[in-house]
């Protein structure tokens, strides 16, 4: 009979001890869920990072692909299509359109300043700051270059790859310093002795 005893008043002990734990575990779940949001918010940040870096790089690598055909398609003008500095941002495109080299060229550039779309008077049609050179490697090839503004720091390009070299570098202060923040694509077109 003692052990009933007991056991009842086990039982009744039990409720009152645990009416506080119930808003506790509660209160930690809205702190666990809080830092899950906040986590995801960041992700989500770094997401829209990762697809403006994206379509950027889809749109040098379209840019790209147009110049070397045009330098294909008029391979023995060829040479004429080095340029002496970066295309685009930061300079103004040649307006001649007098042989179809000059033509290619102004093209290009306003294609590399994104002039087929503007907002608000401004050019939004390509990569952020988007510049474009043309450079004679010797023995008939040559390589094209698109650079454009990254948004974050990651690794520089190689020395060897000058279009907008020391151009995207920011304020003091700044992540992008050294190049970290340019990105480059290039290829390399090699124009054949046909006979």
């Amino acid at each position: 009979m003692v052990t009933m005893r007991k056991v009842v008043a086990m039982n009744s002990i039990t409720p009152r001890s645990q009416r506080g734990t119930s808003l506790i575990e509660v209160l930690i779940t809205m702190v666990i869920l809080a830092i899950g949001l906040l986590a995801l918010a960041g992700l989500q940040a770094r997401l829209h990072v990762l697809q403006i870096e994206s379509y950027q790089r889809a749109q040098a690598l379209i840019i790209l692909r147009d110049m070397a055909g045009r330098i294909t398609n008029n391979r023995y003008a060829a040479a004429s299509y080095v340029t002496a500095g970066p295309l685009g941002t930061g300079a103004a495109c040649p307006v001649s359109t007098a042989t179809r080299h000059e033509a290619d060229t102004t093209e290009w550039c306003n294609t590399i300043i994104g002039a087929s779309e503007t907002l608000g008077g401004g050019n939004v049609g390509t990569m952020v700051g988007g510049r474009g050179c043309v450079e004679d490697l010797g023995g008939d090839e040559f390589m094209v270059t698109v650079a454009w503004q990254g948004l974050a720091p990651i690794s520089a390009p190689p020395a060897a790859v000058t279009c907008g070299l020391n151009s995207y570098n920011g304020a003091a202060g700044s992540p992008c310093v050294n190049d970290l923040c340019r990105r480059v694509v290039t290829t390399v077109i090699r124009i054949p002795t046909l006979t």
